[in-house]
């Protein structure tokens, strides 16, 4: 599903994605209408603007993402401020593409984004684990807090590898696994650990040290 108040852009990304083998089960051109939208269709993944009318696209991605939504949303934003990638990722975004990609780093961007994947533009990765690093260096884990759930050695493996911020992808070419088990791995720890996608998935990891050497 495609979001963005500009016709032209809106129709035109719905064109590309379309010819790329994608459904486009439906567009929208505000926050209200997105979010109705979005709930009747059930996308997989929800390719958004954040400046939006009436309802912004980072209070959009509240009410959809989590809450047992299988949703991920690609936002695909003129702006390219650290700041609006940040709040972006906060309220639920698992990517962040600025505008000047071309269509093939945007289907890209969709496909990996439906895999699981967190894919931002160049240089934008690193600002948001490096983000994460410092929130956890600011408030690090409580040491009394329940057991965690108890992972596989293989979860394990592969939680550190997503944390430093390798692809499925890649992690399936350092561990030789295929990418299906990843994806398979990756969805276990987020059942065990009851969250809701990858980037709360880094979150914790880098909070508990996962992401080290």
């Amino acid at each position: 599903m495609v979001v963005d108040d500009h016709p032209m852009w809106r129709d035109a990304v719905a064109r590309d994605l379309a010819a790329a083998g994608f459904e486009v089960v439906a567009t929208a051109e505000d926050g209200p209408q997105a979010v109705r939208r979005a709930r009747t269709c059930e996308p997989d993944v929800l390719v958004l603007d954040l400046n939006l009318p009436t309802l912004p696209g980072v209070e959009v991605c509240k009410q959809l993402v989590g809450k047992g939504s299988a949703l991920r949303v690609l936002v695909l934003s003129a702006s390219g401020e650290h700041a609006d990638v940040l709040e972006a990722v906060k309220s639920g975004a698992t990517g962040y593409l600025v505008k000047s990609a071309s269509t093939q780093e945007l289907v890209d961007a969709v496909r990996r984004t439906a895999e699981g994947d967190a894919v931002f533009t160049p240089g934008l990765a690193g600002l948001v684990l490096g983000e994460y690093r410092r929130l956890a260096a600011q408030s690090p884990a409580e040491p009394q807090e329940a057991a965690a759930p108890q992972l596989t050695e293989r979860e394990t493996e592969v939680l550190r590898l997503v944390a430093k911020g390798l692809s499925y992808k890649q992690v399936a070419e350092r561990l030789f696994i295929s990418h299906r088990t990843v994806q398979n791995h990756v969805q276990n720890t987020l059942g065990k650990l009851q969250l809701h996608n990858r980037v709360e998935l880094v979150r914790y990891a880098i909070e508990r040290g996962l992401d080290g050497e």
